[in-house]
C-alpha cells in the first residue's frame, strides 16, 4: 500500500491514496491553516470509524441481519503535551433495521474491535484505551 503526500501551499497538502482517491489536509488556522482540508488527526479517527463501520456491516450482512442504516459516533481524549496523541477513544456504534438481534450487534462491534479492524488493533497497541457502546434503532 502507497500513498502520496503533496505540498499546496501554507499547510496545505493533498493525499492521493493507492486506490486513486484524493484527501485535502490542512492545519489549524493557528498554525497557519485555511480550513483547506481535514486535520491529520481527524483522519484518523475518520479511518478508525471506516474501518470498525465495514467490518460491523459486513458481519451482519453475513449473519442475515436486516442491517438498513450504521453510523459510529467517536469522541477522543488527546494528551497535553506534544505530541498530543491520542489517549482515549469513545467508539459508539447506532446501528438501525429491521429485527436486529442484540446478540449479533454486540458480537459484530467486539469482533471489530478485538480481532478485525486493524486501525483500532494498532491504536490500542500504543496504549489508547478505546471504549465500543452500541444501540439499535429499530427501522
Amino acid at each position: 500500500m502507497k500513498s502520496v503526500v503533496k505540498w499546496q501551499g501554507k499547510v496545505h497538502f493533498v493525499a492521493e491514496t493507492d486506490s486513486g482517491h484524493q484527501i485535502n489536509i490542512d492545519g489549524a488556522p493557528s498554525i497557519g491553516g485555511e480550513n483547506k482540508g481535514a486535520r491529520p488527526m481527524e483522519l484518523i479517527l475518520a479511518g478508525l470509524g471506516g474501518c470498525s463501520s465495514i467490518d460491523v456491516v459486513t458481519m451482519l450482512q453475513k449473519s442475515r441481519q436486516d442491517v438498513t442504516d450504521c453510523r459510529v459516533e467517536i469522541a477522543a481524549e488527546r494528551a497535553d503535551a506534544v505530541p498530543a496523541v491520542f489517549t482515549k477513544i469513545n467508539m459508539h456504534f447506532v446501528v438501525t433495521g429491521r429485527g436486529l438481534k442484540e446478540s449479533h450487534v454486540k458480537r459484530a462491534v467486539s469482533l471489530s474491535a478485538e480481532k478485525y479492524c486493524s486501525v483500532s488493533i494498532m491504536l490500542s497497541n500504543g496504549d489508547v484505551e478505546i471504549t465500543h457502546s452500541h444501540e439499535i434503532i429499530e427501522a
